[in-house]
């Protein structure tokens, strides 16, 4: 069994604004919960962050630490951040979108039926679920408090 989650919230912020804090991988670790600490460990082809480059991130998900690398398979600022797995359990899919309220931010998370998940994916998709829908609100938290 596999998990597919979608969490989805609109923030009362421009999309530009949105992505410019969201997209920025130095930033992962202040709204998305669970991880300490995300570095880039690999540029994109013509330097710095964009299509190519990979980020190391430690995460703890139910109480297991969690080392991964993502590596960006599509960078379109303001627009789609999308970040697979090349070492790790979950690929995602980030999409900030125009909304007549602000931005429509959505967060797509996957992960394959292989080990650990085949025996708690129905928990483990609740938990990213929760995850990720907090996530949300806190990414929206932060953007409005910095005014």
């Amino acid at each position: 069994m596999t998990i597919d989650v979608t969490a989805e919230r609109v923030i009362p912020l421009p999309p530009e604004r949105v992505a410019a804090y969201a997209m920025d991988w130095r930033h992962d670790a202040d709204w998305t919960q669970g991880i300490r600490t995300a570095e880039l460990t690999g540029e994109a082809p013509g330097g710095g962050f964009g299509r190519g480059a990979e980020v190391t991130r430690t995460a703890y998900f139910l109480g297991r630490r969690i080392d991964y690398v993502l590596r960006v398979a599509a960078h379109e600022p303001p627009r789609l951040l999308d970040m697979i797995s090349v070492a790790g359990p979950m690929p995602m899919h980030v999409t900030f979108e125009s909304h007549p309220l602000g931005t429509h931010a959505r967060i797509r998370v996957r992960g394959g039926p292989g080990g650990f998940y085949r025996l708690t994916a129905p928990l483990l998709a609740r938990q990213v679920r929760g995850s990720l829908a907090k996530d949300l609100r806190d990414l929206e938290a932060r953007l409005v408090e910095q005014g």
